[in-house]
């Protein structure tokens, strides 16, 4: 693949012009450079059209191993947008690269990012995830709340949840969710006991109704509309990973509505 073919894929993809394809490359792949060592870089650079191999190296001597929050932070301040725009643009921009580089190198490398970065990637069984202003919407239509009770909902269930289960159950969670669900997950990993915490589903939901400052009953109704809501983002499998330790009764508020 040459560059204008490289640029022009991920013009038709981005549909804007191409100084904003240009910018948004630069981003992304000056970025991911931050995360190679010399020897990937130099073993990449190789593989890419001339124009878009200085990308990829970078004058420090040390790897910077991002997760996908600071990557795409930096990304977003490369490119001078916001986040969500930054994620749009480099998972398009990842995907060109993929097809740059072919499949089996493109694999090679991914095999080195962390498991939160799966969102990002144009192949495997993680590719994706539900967007965020598809949750909000799908928790208020079953919560019957407007949206920024949603998103109250959402933030208070999520954290006490968090809270209780394990902390790489909570990793797992970063990798399939928005990344703008990141930063509450985060801050209740901090204050996670280590391990997953056998709390009884009606402590859980006072928990949840102190904290939203309403009744235990609608604690329950936000609760079962967000994690049913969950279930559907992340699969029924990781689901299953992340609360299979809680105590029997859970089950209950995530049932298919």
């Amino acid at each position: 693949m040459d560059y204008e073919t490289f640029i022009s894929a991920v013009q038709e993809s981005l549909a804007v012009d191409r100084e904003r394809v240009e910018l948004a490359v630069a981003a992304t792949l000056r970025t991911l450079a931050d995360r190679l060592s010399r020897d990937e870089a130099r073993h990449l650079v190789e593989l890419l059209p001339p124009e878009i191999g200085p990308l990829l190296f970078h004058g420090g001597t040390t790897v910077d191993r991002l997760d996908i929050d600071a990557f795409l932070e930096r990304v977003a301040e490369r490119e001078d947008v916001d986040l969500a725009t930054a994620r749009h643009d480099a998972a398009l921009v990842l995907a060109v690269f993929a097809r740059a580089i072919g499949p089996d190198e493109f694999d090679r490398l991914a095999a080195t990012l962390p498991k939160d970065f799966a969102p990002l990637l144009p192949r495997g069984p993680d590719v994706g995830s539900t967007a965020f202003d598809t949750i909000v919407t799908k928790v208020a239509q079953r919560a019957d709340v407007d949206r920024e009770g949603a998103r109250r909902a959402l933030e208070v269930v999520l954290t006490t949840l968090a809270e209780r289960i394990a902390p790489g159950e909570i990793d797992d969670l970063v990798a399939r969710l928005p990344i703008e669900l990141h930063p509450l997950l985060k801050e209740a990993r901090e204050r996670n006991p280590g391990t997953a915490s056998h709390v009884s589903l009606e402590e859980f939901l006072e928990r949840v109704a102190q904290r939203e400052g309403t009744s235990v009953a609608e604690a329950e109704r936000h609760a079962r509309a967000v994690l049913t809501t969950l279930r559907e983002a992340v699969g029924d499998d990781e689901f299953f990973d992340v609360t299979v330790q809680l105590p029997f009764g859970y089950g209950a508020l995530w049932v298919q509505q």
